[in-house]
């Protein structure tokens, strides 16, 4: 078995790395976003089952009396959909996502949805709204009037930090 051996940087010297512009040609960038629109119906399918985790995650925090625990999945899912949904093409659904995420990653704001979900119930609900009737972007205005609403909400609630 071979030794392991230590390398200090500092005898080693600093290594630079030379990156030609462009790293990508104008090729690339057509070739990605052809690939990217070429998914477009997977895009959405995705979106739909990531919705529909959602709402089961929702069930199961109801089952459970909105523990922290079961509080836990609905965060992890949210996550998740807050990274996602701009990529699935659903900037509203990102920004509602991230509303949800804020409400309840704290402690404070899960005691709170514990003692009162109904905050919570309504960001999902508004996320499977929004996927349902395809608004997607937040020009809409009830879909701008929804998140207004929510993101105002928490805000008030003073639970995490915006």
């Amino acid at each position: 078995m071979a030794k392991a051996q230590l390398i200090d940087p500092r005898e080693k010297g600093l290594r630079t790395f030379e990156l030609k512009k462009p790293i990508f040609d104008a090729g690339a960038v057509t070739r990605a976003d052809q690939a990217l629109e070429s998914m477009g119906d997977e895009f959405q399918i995705w979106l739909d089952a990531d919705v529909e985790r959602l709402q089961a995650a929702r069930v199961r925090a109801d089952e459970a009396s909105w523990t922290p625990l079961a509080q836990e999945d609905l965060h992890a899912i949210a996550h998740d959909l807050k990274g996602l949904g701009a990529t699935y093409g659903s900037l509203l659904g990102t920004q509602i996502a991230a509303s949800l995420c804020r409400l309840i990653e704290t402690d404070a704001g899960k005691a709170l949805a514990q003692r009162d979900p109904s905050l919570a119930r309504a960001h999902v609900d508004a996320l499977r709204a929004s996927v349902r009737d395809n608004i997607c972007s937040t020009d809409h205005p009830i879909g701008r009037a929804v998140l207004q609403a929510l993101e105002t909400r928490v805000a008030d609630l003073g639970v995490a930090p915006r």
